[in-house]
């Protein structure tokens, strides 16, 4: 089993818990977030000598987060608890629900393949990250992590539920977070016990987190004589949750030219590994797999997957996003690598219509000659490529929950 343990949590105190925390600062742009820097007592008021200041001096600008936060915990602002687990559980203003733990993978498990990805990781990011764990020392949001549903931990949960949670949050979108601290010895350790019945962890979102704090730890184990491995640069912060509490929606594609054919020529060369049925212009949703619906030229079709060429396809490389690359984008568009190319323009879909009907309007728009729609990747096929250490193409899957940011954060400097 990989290891999946308590932490000493910090979080905002009471009277702050409504100011501090936030989303995800790239979910920003920067005169948005330079204006919430100016909030007393926020997560980015905190870290804004670096995401705000233009002095090339980056080190010392790191430094004085690392300054900031330890301020914070002197005045109260923020609290560390004693060593616990956390039951997380998020209410969408669609009445969706999400829940799950919140404690420290090792590392070392993900480096020997107990907890498993789906995504390949960019070196520029990773090495960025693992500086600011360096020198800030903080793991401010958690890596989303998900397993096969246990019976025993999702009873844990419903009995942990009845207590009164010691965060309650409404953000801004509408979403309630709620924490609850679980420190009883007790309880924690049947928490463990229950926990060591899993196998793996998957990530589910959150690639580039575990891959910069691994690297970190690396360079500090090298830098470190006395390396035993317990270290708490040696874990990673992250909301385990189950496949029953997480979501996949669709994530779609847009292109702006069809490579010099005129749509006559793209349909008839798009009919040799698919079956194409024109829809008119009702929009097309795609009921399962290998069926994917195009939009062009102010109409839908659905493009569905020959079944001599499911055949072809191995079990490790049958995603609609692959076949789609390989037979259309690779072979009628001349598009040969997605994760370089400028060409390909992702859109967030929304496991519905409405998502279907964002394509249609940004192609209707004028900017885009064509638009796909893709069915849902499956939490089975998630778990697929992750057990074959295959990778999925660029932009596969939107995974909800999605976390905020400083609502509980992790210390590697205690």
């Amino acid at each position: 089993m990989p290891i999946f343990k308590p932490f000493r949590g910090v979080r905002p105190s009471e009277d702050f818990v409504d100011i501090f925390p936030t989303h995800p600062l790239d979910n920003y742009s920067q005169d948005e977030i330079t204006k919430k820097a100016q909030i007393d007592s926020s997560y980015i008021q905190m870290v804004k000598p670096y995401v705000v200041s233009k002095s090339k001096d980056v080190d010392r600008s790191l430094r004085k987060i690392r300054t900031n936060f330890e301020e914070l915990l002197d005045d109260r602002t923020l609290v560390q608890d004693n060593s616990s687990y956390y039951l997380y559980q998020q209410i969408l203003p669609n009445k969706s629900v999400f829940r799950g733990l919140l404690g420290l993978v090792s590392v070392e498990d993900f480096w020997n393949g107990k907890i498993k990805k789906h995504e390949s990781t960019l070196t520029y990011r990773k090495e960025k990250l693992a500086y600011y764990l360096d020198k800030v020392n903080i793991q401010a949001e958690p890596a989303l992590l998900t397993y096969m549903a246990n019976p025993k931990v999702e009873m844990l949960m419903n009995h942990e539920e009845k207590n009164v949670p010691v965060l309650n949050y409404l953000d801004d979108n509408g979403t309630r977070h709620k924490i609850w601290k679980i420190d009883n010895r007790l309880k924690m350790l049947q928490f463990k016990e229950v926990l060591e019945h899993i196998d793996s962890f998957y990530i589910a979102d959150g690639h580039h987190r575990i891959g910069s704090t691994a690297l970190n730890a690396k360079n500090q184990k090298d830098k470190n004589k006395k390396h035993t491995g317990t270290e708490l640069y040696n874990y990673v912060f992250s909301f385990v949750v189950s496949n029953q509490s997480i979501k996949i929606h669709d994530y779609n594609r847009l292109l702006e030219d069809l490579n010099d054919l005129t749509e006559k020529e793209f349909i008839e060369k798009i009919e040799e590994n698919f079956l194409i049925h024109e829809k008119g212009e009702e929009a097309y949703y795609p009921s399962q797999k290998f069926h994917i619906s195009m939009y062009l030229g102010g109409k839908f079709y659905s493009l569905h997957v020959k079944h001599e060429l499911r055949k072809q396809q191995s079990e490790m490389n049958d995603l609609d996003h692959l076949l789609l690359e390989n037979y259309i984008f690779k072979d009628i568009l001349g598009i040969e690598d997605p994760k370089t190319t400028e060409k390909i323009t992702y859109i967030k879909g929304t496991s519905s219509i409405e998502g279907i009907n964002t394509i249609k309007e940004s192609v209707d728009s004028g900017k885009f000659k064509v638009g796909f729609g893709i069915y849902p990747v499956s939490f089975n096929d998630l778990i697929k490529v992750s057990d074959n250490k295959t990778i999925m193409p660029p932009k596969c899957t939107y995974i909800e929950p999605k976390l905020v940011t400083a609502l509980v954060m992790y210390d590697m400097k205690q």
